[in-house]
């Protein structure tokens, strides 16, 4: 069906290390949506629309996300952002607001839950008025663990007619590295954290993207430990503040259909004995995230490691009855660039072609589900099953 806007999708951060490997998904992948390069330089849209080989023709949107006047032309012409310019604490507020009161999509790759909190208090009302979707966490954090917990409730439903009351994530590999965008955003949380009050308390509270609503208490996952349903040495994992922020979000907008009494956590499995807990104790003891020496915004590994890169994620769930079930969910690429440019492209898709979500700010699982899982699994490299 032809819509009036000019596009579909606009790109914005078309020209950043993730951006452009967005843009050579869509190359190949765009299932016949129209979609645009945006940054805030035309010189450096060409020179990179140039690089990646796409098509002369491919339209550049100049886009300043300080200026309330460029953002409300870019409304004007599509229906969808799909933006990779973080630290969106920094960057994305303004893009936030113009998108929930145009009724104009969004989609972005946010690992931060302090703002996210920001945004959905500021900006939940206008996007249920306008029609808009914002779609917080469309990659690596948090898409694997949201859709992980999503086919895990589904599967302890059908089998036993009930949720699991506590399930346990645990990272069984991950190769690859974070982005330099991940690691600017942890910064900018931190600085953050340092100087606003009541960030850090959001920081803290499991519970911080659920308006109105507390769970029980969640275990801190915080160093390592035996977990005993494994018997295996588990560490700390530098996703689990936000991954399971968005989990009990997605709960809580399910209308808590994976049970109001909800206990998860993350951990990194590291092994048994005492090499498993040498290896989590490392882990535990690794503040490279916060270090000098960490990629800068724009920077990442090359093709062949992005390539070598994979993960896999296991889902362990338990219900009151002590009847359990596991899934796992497993990425042919690095997590934190190959792996999450296609899921934040098919994100994208999947909202526009696939969903009729009403308005609001929402989380993948929430918002697009089990469609999302069959996008993935045909057309981004990854795999859910039952194990």
């Amino acid at each position: 069906m032809q819509h009036s806007k000019e596009f579909d999708i606009v790109v914005h951060g078309a020209t950043g290390f993730t951006g452009r490997l967005v843009i050579e998904y869509l190359l190949t992948h765009s299932n016949g949506l129209r979609w645009a390069m945006g940054g805030r330089s035309a010189s450096k849209l060409a020179a990179v629309r140039d690089e990646v080989g796409a098509p002369a023709d491919t339209p550049l949107v100049v886009i300043d996300s300080d200026d309330a006047a460029s953002l409300q032309a870019l409304m004007a012409r599509t229906r969808l952002v799909l933006t990779t310019v973080g630290p969106y604490q920094l960057y994305g507020s303004g893009l936030v607001k113009a998108c929930a009161e145009a009724g104009v999509d969004y989609v972005d790759l946010c690992g931060e839950p302090a703002w996210m909190r920001q945004m959905i208090d500021a900006h939940q009302a206008a996007a249920q008025a306008s029609g808009a979707r914002i779609v917080f966490s469309c990659g690596f954090d948090s898409i694997p663990f949201d859709l992980g917990m999503l086919m895990l409730q589904g599967e302890m439903q059908q089998r036993f007619g009930s949720p699991a009351s506590r399930v346990r994530g645990r990272v069984r590999k991950m190769k690859g590295t974070f982005s330099g965008g991940t690691a600017a955003s942890f910064k900018a949380t931190m600085a953050a954290a340092a100087s606003q009050p009541g960030v850090l308390d959001l920081l803290k509270n499991p519970f911080s993207l659920t308006p109105g609503f507390t769970g029980p208490a969640q275990p801190t996952a915080h160093k390592p430990m035996v977990d005993e349903v494994l018997d295996m040495w588990v560490a700390p994992f530098v996703m689990a503040t936000i991954n399971t922020r968005n989990v009990h979000r997605s709960n809580f907008l399910l209308q808590h259909a994976w049970g109001a009494d909800l206990v998860y956590d993350e951990m990194v499995i590291t092994g048994p004995g005492d090499k498993g807990q040498a290896v989590a104790q490392a882990i535990a003891a690794d503040k490279s995230m916060s270090g000098a020496d960490v990629l800068q915004p724009g920077e990442g590994p090359s093709r062949a490691e992005r390539d070598a890169g994979s993960y896999d994620v296991l889902f362990i769930g338990h219900n009151p009855a002590g009847q359990t079930c596991r899934v796992s969910v497993q990425g042919d690429r690095d997590p934190g660039y190959g792996s999450t440019s296609k899921m934040i492209s098919q994100a994208a898709i999947c909202l526009l072609q696939d969903v009729h979500t009403p308005g609001g700010i929402w989380t993948p699982a929430a918002s697009m589900g089990q469609k999302l899982i069959d996008r993935l699994q045909a057309h981004a490299g990854l795999t859910f099953r039952v194990e």
